[in-house]
């Protein structure tokens, strides 16, 4: 009965989304030919015509079978009770996104009389520029179709969740396991009544077991007798969550789920500590692979946060090149040594790679001796889970220049020759020395996953304060946050957080 209930709501949404589709696209047409060609199909035309310009001019005919396909491709019709809102936003715009790039490449392939209309116009006038229609109309096209979608299954969603936690549209389920896992299960599934889904009862992950409740819930019977509690006690779904001990009778628990027509979906029992980062399922040749620890910016997006470096650090280096000239005069007034230094520190994949940085004291020599003192003195004090100093305060090697400098956060500006040479990037964790990382590593848990993104000219920790004497603890937490909720958009963020919080703090020195 489920399923076939699902079946109409998978009815239901692909009618729901083709009247969206023809909506937008009737807006798209409609804007393009009264604010562009400032033309309307009605006037004096003949029906053959009408029915061109109100069927064919939206591109409806090929727009809705294209649309509905992609949201078949993009998995947009199976259920989606344990999924976020944001995640099916995510997926909608990038079916929206390939629907109308399609579109584009039919009516292409389609001849110009689809794109340019009955009469040929294909450009008009709008406040003293000439647009082409049909670039217009593809355009606002491409901006209202995941807009309405994302609406239309936001409120769609809405209303399911307000029916289901009135007890409507329920979906009963079994955990198998009554441990730490299958205990966990169950409150994350009760915490989340948006999802309409209900545990029914448990079933000992032992072969027999003489508890009667688990979390306020009836606990029918070990998994020795888990085929006659699926029989009497029949059920929608089935959560096993069976710990790493008992992991030998997970086969036996599958060939007896195989005779009934439950979907089954397996809690892997990974311990917190190793699930720092989101996982993903992914497989090979028949071969389920459950991926816990993983960059997050590989792929499409490693790509994208390559090109916002490359553009960011070019167009900071035209902004600021005049304030990184006056700033290596007066580094080289302000007595012997380079003007720029390098150190050796470490980034992506734990490769080494010499970072520059203005020289803020009297010599070089003083520099190097200054860093190695501080990160051992850091060292020491990490270790006893202190609030830690990076740098020390009123040092008498820094120069008047190089205090200013650092208050500034100005001796980091040349970091973008290392964000364009790839060994950086604009936002990221901070990078460390080496030496240190191989003592860290030992003592804090999760610190190299530090390394799974490029180190940063700036961070999520370092715009939230966490500079200078702050916790070492405490930027770790902030570090693998990043990491975990990394997005491009989240990039963009600290960024322009960066411009208000990130040059001049009390604690940057």
């Amino acid at each position: 009965m489920l399923k076939q209930r699902h079946q109409i709501f998978v009815v239901l949404l692909a009618c729901l989304d083709a009247i969206v589709v023809a909506s937008a696209c009737g807006v798209a047409w409609a804007a393009r030919r009264i604010v562009v060609e400032k033309y309307w199909p009605l006037k004096g035309e003949s029906w053959s015509t009408q029915w061109e310009s109100y069927v064919k001019g939206p591109f409806v005919l090929f727009a809705i079978p294209i649309t509905l396909a992609c949201f078949w491709l993009f998995k947009l019709y199976r259920p989606r009770r344990d999924q976020s809102l944001f995640s099916e936003t995510a997926q909608i715009i990038k079916a929206a996104a390939m629907s109308v790039a399609l579109l584009v490449l039919t009516l292409w392939l389609a001849g110009n009389d689809f794109v340019d209309g009955p009469k040929g116009m294909a450009a008009g006038e709008l406040g003293g520029h000439v647009f082409e229609a049909a670039r217009f109309q593809f355009g606002l096209l491409l901006l209202l179709l995941p807009v309405a979608l994302s609406v239309e299954r936001a409120a769609f969603r809405i209303g399911l969740r307000h029916l289901r936690r009135r007890g409507w549209n329920q979906r009963h389920v079994a955990i198998v396991g009554t441990g730490r896992l299958g205990q966990i299960a169950c409150r994350t599934l009760e915490r989340n009544s948006w999802t309409g889904i209900n545990v029914a009862y448990f079933v000992s992950h032992h072969e027999h077991t003489v508890r009667e409740h688990c979390l306020g819930r009836p606990v029918r019977g070990g998994v020795g007798s888990m085929a006659e509690i699926l029989e009497d006690f029949p059920v929608d779904a089935v959560y096993l969550a069976i710990p790493t001990s008992r992991a030998s009778a997970v086969p036996g628990v599958l060939r007896t789920l195989e005779r009934f027509p439950f979907d089954v979906k397996i809690i892997p029992d990974v311990p917190p500590r190793y699930a720092t980062q989101a996982m993903s399922v992914s497989e090979l040749d028949g071969m389920p692979i459950l991926s816990c620890r993983e960059s997050p910016a590989m792929g499409l997006g490693g790509v994208s946060k390559r090109v916002l470096d490359v553009v960011g650090a070019l167009a900071a280096f035209v902004v600021l090149s005049p304030v990184m000239l006056v700033v290596a005069g007066m580094v080289r007034l302000s007595g012997p040594g380079p003007v720029v230094f390098k150190q050796r520190r470490v980034s992506l994949g734990g490769q080494q790679f010499d970072i520059y940085k203005f020289r803020s004291m009297a010599a070089l020599a003083d520099e190097v001796q200054a860093t190695s003192q501080e990160r051992e003195s850091q060292d020491a004090k990490a270790r006893r889970e202190i609030p830690s100093e990076w740098t020390q305060r009123d040092d008498q090697r820094i120069t008047p220049i190089g205090s200013f400098l650092r208050r500034t956060s100005l001796d980091e500006l040349p970091q973008l020759l290392n964000v364009l040479r790839g060994e950086m990037s604009l936002v990221g964790p901070r990078p460390e020395r080496p030496e240190l990382i191989a003592r860290f590593r030992e003592d804090w848990r999760g610190y190299m996953l530090r390394t799974h993104v490029k180190a940063g000219m700036t961070g999520w920790a370092q715009v939230n304060g966490l500079r200078g004497p702050t916790s070492l603890r405490k930027r770790l937490q902030y570090d693998l946050f990043y990491i975990r909720h990394w997005s491009i958009w989240f990039d963009v963020r600290i960024l322009w957080m960066t411009l208000f919080r990130g040059f001049v703090h009390e604690n940057a020195r």
